[in-house]
C-alpha cells in the first residue's frame, strides 16, 4: 500500500517535470498588456491561438508554411490519438496509461479566433511582450528539432490549412495535452499549476475564474485595463 500510494504521488507530480518543460519566467507581469491570445477548448482538448508573427520569427518554417496569416492555433498531443482518421478504444487506452510519443499541430487562423471555432468554447486575455515572448518559447521548445535545427512535418492536420509537427515530449496520463496548454500559461507568469490540469475543463475554468477576478480588480481601480488597448 505504502508502495502504491508513492508510486501515484510520483505520476502526480511528475507532469511538471515532462517535457516540454515549463520556461521560467522570471520577470514582473507588465501593466501593459497589448497582445490578445485565446485558449480554445474543443471539448477534450485545448490549445493557444496567438499572433502568427512573433512566432514566425522565432520558427521561420512557420512563415514558409502559412504565409502572412494573423494568427496560428497551436495543441501538443498524443502522436497516435491526434493523427488518428478514426479514434479507437485501444488508440484511448494506449494514450492515456502508457507514454506515447507527441506531436505539434499548427492551425493558420485567418480571422479572429471567435469567428473561427463559433462552436469552441474560447478564453481571451492580454499579454505584455516578455509574457508574450516567454510563452512564445515554450511553444517553440514543444517542436522537436533534427540536427540541423529544423522542425519536422509529420502529416496533414485535422481541421483547415493545418500542419503536424513533431513533438518534445511523452503524453501519458499526468503529461496530456491540457497541462501542456497550462505549463503555457505558467511559461507567461500566470499562477496556473499543470499537475492538476489534466482536463479541458480544468484549464478553462481557470482562465473564466482569472478573467473574473480581472474584472474585479479593474472595477475596483478605474485606471487599470482588464482587455487589450
Amino acid at each position: 500500500m505504502k508502495y502504491s500510494t508513492l508510486m501515484i504521488l510520483g505520476l502526480l507530480f511528475s507532469g511538471c517535470a515532462t517535457k516540454p518543460y515549463v520556461v521560467n519566467f522570471t520577470g514582473e507581469i507588465t501593466d501593459t498588456a497589448e497582445n490578445q491570445v485565446h485558449v480554445v477548448s474543443h471539448g477534450w482538448h485545448t490549445g493557444f491561438v496567438i499572433p502568427a508573427t512573433p512566432m514566425q520569427i522565432v520558427i521561420p518554417e512557420l512563415k514558409q508554411r502559412f504565409a502572412d496569416v494573423p494568427y496560428i492555433e497551436f495543441g501538443w498531443g498524443d502522436r497516435g490519438f491526434y493523427q488518428a482518421q478514426e479514434i479507437t478504444s485501444g488508440l484511448t487506452m494506449r494514450a492515456i496509461f502508457w507514454p506515447t510519443e507527441s506531436v505539434m499541430h499548427a492551425v493558420a487562423v485567418p480571422t479572429n479566433a471567435e469567428d473561427y471555432f463559433p462552436n469552441s468554447e474560447i478564453e481571451n486575455f492580454c499579454l505584455g511582450d516578455r509574457e508574450l515572448s516567454s510563452l512564445i518559447s515554450f511553444i517553440a521548445s514543444s517542436f522537436y528539432r533534427n540536427s540541423s535545427g529544423e522542425i519536422q512535418p509529420t502529416k496533414k492536420g485535422i481541421y483547415g490549412d493545418s500542419q503536424f509537427y513533431q513533438g518534445v515530449g511523452n503524453f501519458y496520463l499526468m503529461n496530456t495535452c491540457n497541462s501542456w496548454t497550462a505549463k503555457g500559461l505558467k511559461s507567461a507568469g500566470m499562477n496556473s499549476s499543470p499537475t492538476f490540469k489534466l482536463t479541458a475543463g480544468s484549464v478553462m475554468n481557470y482562465l473564466a475564474v482569472r478573467r473574473k477576478e480581472l474584472l474585479i480588480d479593474s472595477a475596483a481601480a478605474p485606471g487599470m485595463e482588464a482587455g487589450c488597448p
